[in-house]
């Protein structure tokens, strides 16, 4: 695959309107464009349209359905939406993790769902919080987790039958109480209503936690804010933690332009 710099000498400023073409047409329609509608929508000749959705196509900035022969956005363009839209996420989330790690003196984690994955893109550590360290980068599985389970509570029943086509769930740890994909949905409703979830020893002996969703412009649960510390420092505080970082992740959603 060429580098982004070839491209670019192969024409990319020119081939430009190719990309705004397919991205009107998935926002307006949901599907890409056969190469004579693009030929059509640029006001390009056939053989210019083909040979520069060649060029793109190399470098992953347009990708070919085989089947209905239609062109969409490539993978590479999802690439850099996604780190952008992440560093943007963390960047305003920063300053709201930090007053939560002064107030509570507990780390905080902003994590992201992936697939069936529940990863933390960054943390908040106070002075006595090292281990919180090792946990930026770290996946795992989100029905384990508070962290994840807010995010699937976000994606409604069938997503969840799709997403755990199996009714036992994998790599469930020996202290977790959710051991089934019934139990999951049945877990994700009552996060649902009430904004935030809690675990109590579920993922590691001795460990307790709580998260909320934080929500982007579009009402979608874009990451959730996290707290998880030793049960000794926490007991009896579970709900009033949730109930806290709900509070905080509605602010910080505000600030990514989402309203209620």
């Amino acid at each position: 695959m060429p580098p982004i710099s070839e491209v670019k000498e192969s024409g990319f400023v020119r081939d430009l309107d190719i990309l705004e073409a397919l991205s009107e047409a998935i926002a307006r329609t949901g599907e890409g464009l056969r190469l004579t509608d693009i030929a059509v929508a640029t006001g390009r000749e056939k053989s210019q349209v083909s040979r520069a959705l060649s060029r793109l196509e190399r470098a992953g900035l347009v990708a070919r359905d085989d089947t209905s022969r239609r062109f969409g956005l490539g993978w590479r363009l999802f690439h850099f939406a996604a780190m952008t839209a992440e560093a943007r996420l963390t960047g305003r989330a920063q300053p709201v993790m930090r007053e939560l790690v002064a107030s509570l003196g507990e780390t905080v984690h902003l994590c992201v769902l992936r697939g069936i994955a529940c990863v933390t893109v960054h943390s908040e550590i106070p002075r006595h919080g090292f281990r919180g360290l090792a946990w930026v980068g770290v996946e795992a599985p989100a029905h384990t987790l508070t962290a994840g389970r807010v995010l699937l509570a976000e994606l409604g029943k069938e997503s969840l039958l799709a997403l755990y086509p199996d009714e036992e769930l994998p790599d469930v740890p020996p202290t977790g109480h959710i051991r089934t994909r019934t139990e999951l949905i049945d877990e994700c409703t009552r996060i649902k209503t009430r904004g935030y979830a809690t675990v109590d020893e579920e993922f590691e002996p001795g460990l307790v936690g709580a998260s909320s969703a934080v929500y982007d412009f579009r009402g979608i649960a874009v990451a959730s804010l996290n707290v998880a510390a030793p049960k000794s420092r926490l007991e009896g505080r579970l709900d009033a933690l949730g109930q806290r970082l709900a509070g905080v992740a509605r602010r910080l959603s505000g600030d990514l332009g989402w309203r209620a």
